[in-house]
């Protein structure tokens, strides 16, 4: 359960959204940008926890493999490691509404493709109580840092937010490649059976 919730921590990354969220609630009031976090994170949880419970449903409908998703969703998590690692371009645009609605904060900054696939494979390991466990406290913890983000501002400053970001990069990277290591493996093993009856 720890596991899997250090796992979407690092994949949702509240540190590195800390500057983005703080520039998206910057048009609302002060006393309204704590609210706007609190209802983007309960937003954000209930689509993980959705996509917990329905996705791998989701999967079978739509007749998609879990090594397909691990595979696929390793190489978005290594996309995103390395826009943490060497950020060039913004993912939004500075023109957004004072009160955003679900996007973009809860979706795609908090509940992105990378966090669904790791919520989707995980669900697929582990048991359903262990995977929703893990992504509440994830979510928990994640609102407790975008709601304090301004404290951790004046603390941290902006390297320090940086510094944050790059390690969780860091771990993002390593993450991204096991998950396409254990998809290009469950191929394999899938594989093997079907070659030997052929033979």
């Amino acid at each position: 359960m720890l596991s899997i919730a250090f796992l979407i921590i690092v994949v949702v990354d509240p540190f590195g959204n800390i500057p983005m969220v703080n520039s998206l609630v910057s048009q609302a009031k002060v006393e309204d940008r704590q609210k706007i976090l609190l209802r983007e994170s309960l937003f954000a949880s209930l689509i993980l926890l959705l996509s917990a419970l329905v996705g791998q449903t989701l999967l079978d409908a739509l007749s998609l493999t879990s090594h397909s998703l691990s595979i696929s969703g390793g190489i978005v998590l290594f996309v995103i490691a390395l826009g943490m690692l060497f950020p060039k371009n913004k993912m939004l645009d500075d023109e957004v509404e004072a009160d955003p609605f679900i996007f973009p904060i809860a979706m795609p900054l908090i509940a992105g493709p990378s966090a669904i696939s790791a919520v989707i494979l995980s669900a697929q390991k582990h048991p359903l109580f262990s995977v929703c466990a893990g992504v509440a406290i994830a979510c928990v913890f994640s609102t407790i840092i975008l709601v304090s983000s301004p404290l951790l501002i004046n603390l941290l400053g902006r390297r320090g937010l940086i510094a944050i970001e790059r390690l969780m990069g860091m771990l993002l990277i390593l993450i991204s490649v096991q998950m396409i290591l254990d998809g290009i493996q469950t191929y394999i093993q899938e594989l093997s059976p079907v070659e030997a009856n052929e033979t």
